[in-house]
């Protein structure tokens, strides 16, 4: 992957993610890593994603999300033209999903 972000800082912290094996474990890495808006903010963004490939519309995103029309304009970008990293994890949640997890607090 050629990230114009990447850097050793950023690895290590993507190393530490990597660590995190259940759902406690992420939240109580992000609370003590993000504010709470922040990791609210992180979740619509998700939300928008998931709800943008199940082809919804900018106002009903808005209106169950909170998110500015901008914002999500962002998301679609991204969806569009990015690196691809929100499709690979909602299709992950989804694989998921289908298989059904024999321990529901696992990631």
């Amino acid at each position: 992957m050629d990230s114009k972000i990447k850097d050793e800082k950023l690895d290590y912290l993507f190393r530490g993610i990597l660590t995190l094996e259940t759902l406690e474990d992420c939240y109580g890495f992000f609370e003590d890593l993000c504010t709470i808006s922040e990791l609210q903010e992180m979740s619509r963004r998700m939300c928008a994603a998931r709800m943008l490939r199940d082809n919804k519309i900018y106002s009903e995103i808005a209106a169950q999300t909170g998110l500015s029309t901008a914002t999500i304009s962002r998301v679609n970008r991204c969806l569009k033209y990015g690196n691809d990293g929100y499709h690979k994890v909602l299709d992950s949640i989804e694989q998921s999903e289908k298989i059904g997890s024999t321990d529901k607090h696992r990631i």
